[in-house]
């Protein structure tokens, strides 16, 4: 996912399931990430969950929810062709069948991705899915009225760039084929074998064509998943969700769907979230979060009390906290004084900052420090835990700069312990022992989008941050170094504007491969080959802290989304 606070390309809210730290503190509590936790008897079906949100579930349409792995509470409702493995862990970034009887048939050079549909399968009315309602699904999601989605289908498939959705070309896409109504081929312009990631999105949810209501669908979409819309209240501020009965356990592995009914409540303050979860009285007992984490007050709360440290559920997410550098702008347009900067980083004093080593985790590589992506270790620039102010004095020396620098850091004044004035402070302390004076550039988070993603506003050294759309190498290194997606007329991410035909070259080489495995080794050397430039300086990984109420059993989480999965959940 892009970084998530552009809302307009990647969307990190309760649709996503992904949210930044609501808060930070030096210590938390013990981990509690196994399935199984929240209780020692066996989960039953019944009973009432209650998600307790900040963030209102707004744009309830698969065509334009930003997703990854199908989101949370999404994935109630939208069945995908695949999705997520709900399994806790490094299990839990595998991608499985959903909808689809596998995870996708490639051709020779995967260009062509092949599905079958499981049969009996069925909507929320009883009638049945169809490929041609993945098909117009997908469709519809090109629809301008429609956007938000991820943007992979429209550069992927053959025909996506100019096709305008279903409402203004009846014609539909040539490049989805559907022979019969339990086959849909997928024929993309460039080989890409990570299409079954893709296929997690919501995009590749049903929606048969009688029942689309354009931009009132979200009302009430037509479920295909275990629980169905009834209310829809305030632009997804409150949902109430009811068993779909015609969903059936036996074409669907992946959700346990315990509970009878899931009532999600949204607007409210984190503290009040938190004061809520911790005290589980009432209706709260059996509550959850899908985007608060824990704040300073309450980490230093639950590590004191054993029985709230017991409902507290731990994940890690792919996400990566860091320096950015536009080499175009001096003095950063010398790698020596680059690297200066990342010997003299501290990180102990940035991860302090971030809420201490329980929400953050050091970080010396671009990639997240999980297999699925191909985390390689690799310290081309080893400043240890405090930093290396006299290598970086000895590289500043060679660049021309003996009595040091002075360099504006450019930050947002958002409260959210990542790009925000605390870790800029951090940074600003660590680097003025290497003479590197610091000035700090704070903006509105609206006015700091807006700067650092313009070619020409670019600052030269910033605060930034990245997560991925899937647990793979691909949607974090593509949009970040490769140079053919370096934009002029628009949000871009190539902030480094690396455009190195080797490194090009390999991100094609790689997505040809349909060993996820093996791409994932490839996606690891390439990232320590490109790190070696210093185009940017990994900080670290942040890892999420949630309570969830007394009564909820059968937690899981898994490296996918790094959050509790409420399809797992059980409140009796």
């Amino acid at each position: 996912m892009r970084q998530p606070s552009v809302i307009a390309r990647r969307v990190a809210a309760a649709s996503v399931t992904l949210v930044v730290a609501a808060g930070a503190a030096a210590c938390g509590p013990k981990d509690n990430d196994a399935k199984g936790a929240g209780g020692d008897s066996k989960p039953q079906k019944g009973g009432t969950l209650t998600v307790l949100n900040a963030a209102p579930q707004e744009d309830f349409d698969p065509a334009r929810l930003y997703t990854s792995g199908g989101g949370n509470v999404p994935s109630l409702v939208f069945r995908t062709l695949t999705t997520r493995n709900r399994e806790s862990g490094a299990a839990g970034a595998k991608v499985v069948p959903d909808l689809a009887t596998d995870t996708g048939r490639p051709s020779k050079n995967a260009t062509v991705w092949t599905y079958t549909l499981k049969k009996g399968l069925k909507y929320e009315d009883g009638t049945p899915i169809t490929s041609a309602d993945i098909k117009y699904g997908i469709e519809r999601s090109f629809a301008a009225e429609l956007s938000g989605g991820a943007p992979y289908l429209r550069d992927w498939l053959i025909g996506g760039a100019d096709y305008q959705g279903p409402y203004k070309d009846k014609k539909g896409l040539a490049s989805i084929e559907t022979p019969d109504d339990l086959t849909i081929v997928f024929h993309l312009n460039k080989p890409e074998g990570e299409f079954p990631y893709l296929a997690t999105q919501t995009q590749f949810t049903p929606v048969p064509k009688a029942k689309d209501k354009g931009t009132k669908y979200e009302e009430h979409p037509i479920s295909s998943g275990p629980y169905k819309v009834v209310k829809n209240e305030n632009d997804g501020e409150r949902l109430t969700l009811e068993r779909n009965t015609y969903w059936s356990a036996a074409t669907d592995a992946e959700r346990k769907a315990y509970p009878d009914k899931i009532d999600v409540r949204s607007g409210l303050d984190s503290s009040v979230i938190n004061q809520r979860l911790s005290a589980s009285q009432g209706a709260d007992a059996s509550a959850v979060t899908t985007d608060t984490n824990l704040g300073p007050a309450e980490l230093a709360k639950v590590t004191g009390d054993k029985a709230l440290a017991a409902r507290v559920g731990t994940g890690h997410f792919g996400y990566t906290n860091y320096i950015a550098f536009n080499p175009k702008v001096k003095p950063f347009d010398d790698p020596k004084v680059r690297q200066a900067i990342a010997y003299a980083v501290d990180r102990s004093s940035v991860i302090n900052a971030a809420g201490g080593s329980s929400l953050a985790e050091a970080a010396t590589t671009y990639l997240p420090n999980q297999k699925s992506f191909g985390y390689t270790p690799y310290d081309h620039f080893p400043a240890g835990a405090s930093g290396n102010p006299a290598k970086a004095k000895e590289l500043l020396k060679e660049a021309g700069h003996p009595n040091g620098i002075t360099v504006t850091l450019t930050h947002s004044n958002d409260k959210n312990f990542e790009t925000s004035p605390e870790i800029a402070t951090a940074l600003q302390d660590a680097l003025k022992k290497a003479g590197i004076t610091v000035k700090l550039q704070g903006l509105e988070d609206n006015d700091y989008r807006d700067k650092i993603h313009g070619v020409k506003t670019e600052p030269g050294f910033f605060l930034a941050h990245w997560g991925a759309d899937w647990p793979s190498g691909g949607p974090f290194l593509a949009p970040i170094f490769d140079g053919r997606q370096i934009v002029k007329d628009g949000a871009n991410f190539n902030t480094g504007f690396l455009d190195d035909k080797s490194v090009n070259g390999e991100i094609d080489a790689i997505n040809k491969l349909t060993n996820l495995d093996e791409a994932a080794q490839r996606w690891g050397a390439l990232d320590k080959k490109i790190g070696e430039q210093a185009l940017t300086v990994p900080l670290f990984h942040p890892v999420y802290k949630r309570l969830y109420g007394s009564a909820v059993k059968n937690i899981v989480i898994s490296d996918w989304t790094g959050v509790l999965d409420i399809s797992q959940v059980a409140v009796k």
